[in-house]
């Protein structure tokens, strides 16, 4: 059996052609055709005309696939491929190596004041027994920093 779905593939994919009109989608359809045929096996009936089977197979094949894409067009804007699957992270990148160059210019007591308090999350009283100082100082130096790194990376710190 198999030599005879061999010897009607050229008749295959002429028919694929004539119904699909693109050399690579008729190859696609032609690989369809064979592969429902080969799951279907069990439902061919020795004897009869194995091309008309074939054939009616491919038919089938091309006309649901063209309803499925009619139904699910491919570049309309609720398409599932427009989705992000997840958020592009350059930006962010880009962002945080302006961050870690603008800290990086700061005067070291603005720096490490920031760094205690707005990076590490330590509280005013502990940063200022770390830096040991007063906690109006490390509000001020926290204060002064932030206004520093405003005005060298813009709003959008």
């Amino acid at each position: 059996m198999s030599d005879d779905i061999l010897s009607y593939l050229p008749a295959m994919r002429a028919f694929a052609r004539s119904l699909a009109r693109n050399a690579t989608d008729a190859d696609d359809l032609v690989q369809e055709t064979l592969l429902r045929a080969l799951e279907n096996i069990h439902r061919y009936t020795p004897g009869t005309n194995l091309r008309a089977w074939l054939f009616t197979i491919m038919r089938n094949r091309f006309y649901t696939n063209v309803a499925r894409r009619a139904r699910e067009r491919t570049g309309v804007s609720d398409c599932v491929s427009d989705t992000l699957i997840e958020e592009p992270k350059q930006e962010w990148t880009l962002r945080i190596r302006e961050l870690a160059e603008a800290m990086a210019e700061l005067p070291v007591h603005y720096r490490e004041t920031i760094m205690l308090v707005v990076v590490l999350e330590e509280s005013y009283q502990t940063a200022a027994e770390i830096l040991e100082c007063d906690i109006g100082t490390v509000k001020s130096r926290v204060s002064r920093a932030r206004q520093m790194l405003k005005q060298r990376l813009g709003d959008e710190i």
